[in-house]
């Protein structure tokens, strides 16, 4: 099971994020969310830290919960928020107010049409933001959440989820930086 794999790979100074991942990713444990939900963002927020090695290991966790369209939406939420919360977070910190009335002119359809339910789609580019730091986009997403009648609970849930990961990630980044330091 990947999930008892990553647990593997988390090392005892980090054992805070060790029993954290289980716990986020336990449907019983999510505040309400489904588990397409939970593994979906898991695999969003996954992607969205860039590290390699849990990308996969979460893929293959999530690839037992989710169905195709499933999967192809939590990829496509970490790869238009990775476009747009850079975008919307230099129009919010620029001190020039001009360039948001400038249209974007950023293709960006699939939020529109993300292959399964808006609210679900949302979430995870909610929670990508988180990873992001976009303000803007948080905002938004998390609007969108509310007038769609997501609850304050599932939404933290999906943040928690989002700050587990990235730091799992970064820890699995520091001790693979480590192992190569060490080995050369």
């Amino acid at each position: 099971m990947s999930i008892d794999t990553i647990k593997q790979r988390i090392p005892d100074y980090a054992k805070d994020l060790r029993i954290n991942i289980g716990n986020v990713l336990d449907p019983e444990r999510a505040d309400g969310m489904s588990a397409d939900q939970i593994f979906g963002t898991a695999l969003a927020t996954a992607r969205a830290s860039r590290n390699a090695e849990l990308i996969a290991l979460i893929e293959s966790e999530a690839s037992q919960h989710l169905d195709e369209a499933w999967m192809n939406a939590s990829r496509a939420a970490a790869a238009i928020m990775g476009m747009n919360n850079i975008y919307y977070r230099f129009i919010h910190l620029a001190s020039n107010e001009e360039y948001g009335k400038l249209p974007a002119r950023l293709r960006m359809s699939v939020i529109g049409n993300p292959g399964i339910d808006k609210a679900d789609f949302e979430l995870m580019s909610l929670a990508v933001s988180a990873i992001n730091g976009c303000g803007m986009c948080i905002d938004s997403h998390e609007r969108v959440l509310k007038q769609a009648g997501v609850s304050s609970e599932v939404i933290q849930h999906a943040v928690r989820i989002a700050s587990v990961i990235h730091g799992v990630a970064a820890v699995m980044d520091a001790e693979q930086a480590v192992g190569v330091q060490a080995a050369a």
